[in-house]
């Protein structure tokens, strides 16, 4: 009876292997006929590469005589960073096999001293937040502008971070992210002057703009790292022809002070794996070595696709991809138009409810079209310099039968101007107690109706990108509330909650340190 058990155990194991595996999956899904408008920027397109690639279990290793150590330099690595800070202009440039998120870990945690204060746009990553919670750190929030007519945010105001900054010089860092996810780019040249001027350091997330150092000027925006910045983060594996898990840290000497790259150099070691691959760190040197051959004439091949493509779209009745119109407004230096927002003009439908998820459902379905995010207005599909012209060819088809099915539908009453936004910005949302102190507090879980005017005791956000909507210590205002329930009722990837059905929210039970 035991060995039937087991042999029907065996069965099971070999039966979900064979047929339900992720690789089985990931094969199937590359042997298909779905088109990727989503990172990794390689867009497995292994023949624009100009590179073949070896099966990865050949060239897997460790760090045997003669391949160096990434966590302490002195050959090939040692080499081949210093190749890439020469590429980029940098003064120095470090890979990164555990993504952006622990270039973001080790930047602040070198720059700002613990229970030290931070100052950091509002929409940042989770990676941001959780450097605040690891280092018990206080924060001070910069709003990005709204752009409600969209439902997205727009930039930073370098006024805004001045009047935070002298307001509060205990401020150690200043942290933003630009270009955000949407593709809005803030005027970094302006903010690194004035953070500058207060003595600070400037560290800025352009994760989502990896591709900027190589485009000749005027195709896209300038990249942070031209334009004053301290500490600049990349992810390759977002815009660039590299892999998953990929990025880059650079720094520009001058303001960081020797204590605070001192520290930085003890960080990486720690927020990365011991054992960094080094298949991923061929993938680096791959990719910037592409970009370096001939990421310009790539990069302005993919912008006369995008502005074809663009000006097919503003044709389109009721169907829209807001670009470079918005720059000047809102907070906004420049748009990066390599993110297509494709979202519907304000209408009311008759018979259907569309949102971004419904679009991203409808593009997959009908087109074999993969978007990179679903909003609660748009989708965003990611472009890349491995983009080819039958996939915008296969967009605007997709878009074209979408505006027509719009137009059959459409009623004449506009919709209210202002959009539900994918995250929660507003000032009455200010932290009454400081992160660290809130996850270390006793927590209830509380029937999210009944938790306005409480203190969160969780993180609430959208996943991709993972920009809390929501962070332990805020007060919960009533809009928050009908957000996350119009988040889940949209059947939005809702992520931190400990109750992953949204019906109740982790609140703190007696509120103290307050900061």
């Amino acid at each position: 009876m035991m060995k039937k058990a087991e042999d029907e155990q065996k069965n099971k194991r070999t039966t979900y292997a064979d047929t339900n595996s992720l690789l089985d999956k990931l094969c199937t899904y590359s042997r298909s006929d779905a088109y990727p408008f989503h990172m990794p920027g390689h867009k497995r397109n292994i023949e624009a590469m100009e590179i073949v690639f070896p099966n990865p279990y050949q060239i897997d290793i460790t760090e045997i005589e003669g391949f160096d150590n990434l966590h302490h330099p002195e050959g090939i690595l040692k080499d081949s960073m210093e190749w890439a800070a020469r590429i980029y202009g940098s003064d120095q440039s470090y890979y990164l096999v555990n993504g952006s998120s622990c270039g973001i870990l080790s930047a602040v945690s070198a720059c700002v001293s613990r229970r030290g204060k931070l100052l950091i746009s509002r929409n940042c990553h989770k990676a941001v937040y959780h450097a605040i919670l690891l280092n018990e750190l206080y924060v001070e929030y910069v709003y990005p502008q709204v752009i409600d007519s969209l439902g997205i945010l727009g930039g930073i105001l370098p006024e805004d971070v001045e009047e935070k900054l002298k307001k509060a010089p205990e401020i150690e860092a200043v942290f933003i992210v630009s270009p955000t996810y949407d593709g809005m780019v803030s005027d970094i040249k302006k903010i690194a002057e004035i953070v500058h001027r207060y003595g600070k350091v400037l560290i800025v997330d352009e994760a989502h703009g990896a591709h900027l150092p190589f485009a000749k000027p005027g195709d896209f925006p300038s990249s942070a790292l031209r334009n004053g910045a301290d500490i600049i983060i990349q992810s390759l594996h977002k815009t660039l022809p590299a892999l998953t898990q990929t990025a880059v840290l650079h720094i520009r000497e001058g303001f960081l002070s020797k204590e605070q790259f001192s520290r930085l150099k003890m960080y990486l070691p720690i927020y990365q794996s011991s054992s960094p691959s080094y298949v991923l760190m061929a993938g680096i040197e791959n990719g910037i070595s592409l970009m370096d051959r001939c990421g310009q004439e790539m990069l302005s091949r993919l912008k006369e696709m995008l502005d074809h493509f663009r000006k097919k779209v503003s044709g389109l009745s009721l169907v829209q991809v807001p670009g470079n119109e918005l720059a000047g407004k809102y907070g906004v230096f420049a748009v990066d138009e390599s993110k297509l927002l494709i979202m519907l003009k304000n209408t009311v439908l008759k018979n259907s409810q569309i949102n971004g998820k419904w679009l991203s459902n409808y593009l997959r379905q009908e087109f074999q079209l993969e978007m990179e995010m679903d909003a609660p207005n748009y989708v965003l599909a990611l472009t890349s310099i491995m983009d080819e012209p039958e996939g915008f060819l296969r967009l605007f088809s997709a878009l074209s039968a979408l505006d027509r099915k719009v137009l059959e539908n459409v009623q004449e009453t506009p919709l209210k101007n202002q959009k539900n936004s994918r995250y929660n910005i507003k000032r009455d949302s200010e932290g009454i107690c400081t992160i660290f102190n809130a996850v270390e507090q006793n927590k209830v879980l509380c029937p999210l109706r009944q938790c306005e005017g409480k203190l969160a005791g969780e993180f609430v956000y959208l996943y991709p990108p993972g920009i809390p909507c929501l962070v332990p210590g805020e007060r919960i205002t009533r809009e928050i509330i009908l957000q996350i329930e119009d988040y889940f009722r949209m059947g939005l990837s809702v992520q931190g909650m400990e109750d992953s059905r949204g019906r109740n929210l982790k609140v703190l039970v007696c509120p103290s340190g307050h900061t």
